[in-house]
């Protein structure tokens, strides 16, 4: 599964869906929470049932549905509506730990047995950092269950939280404490072996500071990030895809080592490369599209 890019797609929106099928991203999460109001949350449930039973069955994307957090008292009759052939995973808002993800597998499932679908198609994308509790918990996404594929993280919800008057210094880019979030949980995904996703960048209209954020994202080791406009799909995928230089020198790296096995450190172009730097390379050369 490719998970460079992840596009929000407002579940009660067929025009925006439809667009969204052909912009390209690796994945769709349809949003049955911020996006809708709480008056239309049962209709958009219902037509997103409809639009995941019609998704082509061949497809270059995967579907995902962001459900309601447990604390509304919707996520169950989200996942009724969702769990279904047709379905790839769900992403889970205001998450408080690993327990959390063992408590949405536990109920996803009943339903996907009761679909005719195979055990564990369902995979489980997790939004860890959107209350201050949740922070405490970072490391107890590891060991990973089985449906987990994804950590990413939010600073708004967060931020509302704790009461703070913005999560932004005045040249645009997260203060403190929201930096000291992404890298943790940056390394939670990656104490756990799951993606590590970057958040959304929501001014949509800031190319170059979306640029500048995404390649700081790939270069510190996050694998994607979350989209909140078609728009910066493309510009992600630009982002997170190793240059030709980096390609061409992941190849030598590999093939070094492969020609001289017993080795632990090997010497190209007069700097010296070992395991960690093999490790990296092959990381690279995994991520091509």
């Amino acid at each position: 599964m490719k998970m460079r890019s992840w596009l929000f797609v407002p579940a009660d929106s067929e025009r925006k869906f439809t667009k969204a099928q052909g912009i390209g991203a690796d994945v769709l999460i349809l949003d049955l929470e911020d996006s809708v109001a709480p008056a239309q949350k049962a209709a958009a449930r219902d037509a997103l049932s409809q639009r995941i039973t019609d998704a082509p069955a061949l497809r270059d994307w995967a579907f995902f549905v962001r459900v309601n957090p447990f604390d509304t008292g919707l996520t169950q009759d989200d996942l009724r509506a969702v769990v279904r052939p047709g379905l790839d995973g769900i992403v889970l808002p205001k998450a408080a730990g690993g327990a959390d993800v063992a408590r949405l597998a536990d109920m996803i499932a009943p339903l996907e047995q009761a679909a005719g679908m195979a055990d564990g198609s369902v995979r489980i994308m997790v939004i860890a950092t959107e209350t201050p509790a949740a922070l405490f918990a970072l490391g107890s996404y590891a060991p990973a269950h089985p449906r987990l594929v994804a950590l990413t993280w939010g600073a708004e919800d967060l931020a509302a939280e704790i009461g703070a008057t913005s999560n932004r210094d005045d040249a645009g880019g997260f203060t403190a404490p929201y930096r000291m979030v992404r890298d943790l949980c940056l390394f939670a995904a990656a104490h756990a072996g799951v993606a590590a996703i970057e958040t959304l960048h929501a001014d949509f209209r800031d190319t170059d500071g979306f640029h500048a954020t995404g390649r700081a994202a790939r270069r510190d080791g996050f694998v994607g990030r979350l989209a909140i406009h078609p728009g910066q799909v493309a510009a992600i995928h630009a982002d997170f895809t190793p240059t030709d230089t980096e390609i061409a020198l992941a190849r030598r790296i590999v093939q070094a080592f492969a020609d001289q096995p017993d080795l632990g450190t090997i010497g190209i172009d007069g700097k010296m490369y070992d395991i960690p730097h093999l490790k990296q390379a092959r990381r690279t050369l995994a991520s091509l599209p």
